[in-house]
């Protein structure tokens, strides 16, 4: 495994602008990093996802819980990142297996049949069927209101916390926040889902799950993945600083969560769930 990020070399290309000249020049970028992580289960292959290295412990036990495959910490028995052990030196820090507690069943067979890449989130399913899983906790019965004073800070709160974003402008980010606005943890990566997926492995692994009465924000669109990793971590609002899909509304309304929209500046959509967006207070 590399660093989060990575130097290229490249041709910066000015077009003439306000009586300026010009310019082509050679200088050095920084880029995100994006390298495959494969996740195992007692040693057999399970997926195969590109991600931002980093907090890949958060994202294989995430990846678990939006599987279904665990509930709670005591689910799994250890995650380790593989050593030079893993059949392979260029799998070095690029495989986390997972040992199941005695019991815990591991899943019938692969559930991802080929690669995903970062923008990934429901690749390898065979049907919607298949996509909606076994959601265990109940959205409804959440009462957490958040006014929408404290959704409209949150893009900034989020971009302030986005180290790696900072440095390369290349990467999305998950923010996770109590209803008045205090930031509880936050993960970035190339991928969307992959960030989702690492604040739901924090929560596991800290012991934090179901996460009633927080909202989760989404630095990008909200997709039908999104919905389904939030409601299966037990989030009761996601919001999103661009565009849901249709099937994601459709989701999140099947499933109690509040879904947030356009969430930039002073205004946002309420696609779904409005009653827990109450007015200051109201």
């Amino acid at each position: 495994m590399t660093g989060r990020t990575a130097r290229r070399r490249v041709l910066r290309i000015s077009l003439p602008a306000d009586g300026r000249p010009g310019s082509r020049n050679g200088r050095a970028d920084l880029l995100a990093a994006e390298e495959p992580l494969g996740i195992r289960i007692g040693g057999q292959a399970l997926t195969l996802t590109m991600r931002t290295p980093g907090d890949d412990l958060d994202l294989a036990a995430g990846f678990l819980v939006s599987e279904g495959i665990v509930e709670q910490a005591g689910d799994i028995e250890q995650i380790r990142i593989c050593p030079g052990d893993c059949g392979h030196p260029d799998h070095e820090g690029n495989v986390a297996d997972v040992t199941l507690r005695p019991g815990r069943p591991a899943p019938a067979g692969p559930a991802r049949s080929f690669l995903m890449t970062s923008a990934c989130g429901v690749c390898g399913r065979s049907g919607i069927d298949d996509l909606i899983a076994a959601f265990r906790y109940d959205l409804t019965a959440d009462a957490v209101t958040v006014t929408p004073e404290v959704l409209a800070g949150l893009p900034g709160a989020l971009r302030a916390a986005q180290q790696v974003f900072s440095r390369t402008g290349g990467l999305h980010a998950a923010g996770l926040f109590t209803p008045d606005g205090t930031l509880l943890a936050v993960r970035e990566d190339v991928g969307r889902h992959n960030a989702v997926d690492k604040v739901a492995g924090w929560a596991l692994r800290d012991g934090r799950l179901p996460l009633s009465g927080t909202i989760l924000l989404v630095s990008g669109r909200a997709s039908f993945e999104l919905v389904q990793k939030a409601a299966m971590a037990g989030i009761p609002v996601l919001a999103a600083v661009s565009a849901p899909s249709s099937a994601a509304a459709e989701l999140a309304a099947d499933t109690g969560l509040t879904l947030v929209g356009f969430l930039r500046g002073g205004s946002m959509n309420v696609y779904t769930g409005e009653h827990r967006v109450a007015a200051a207070g109201g």
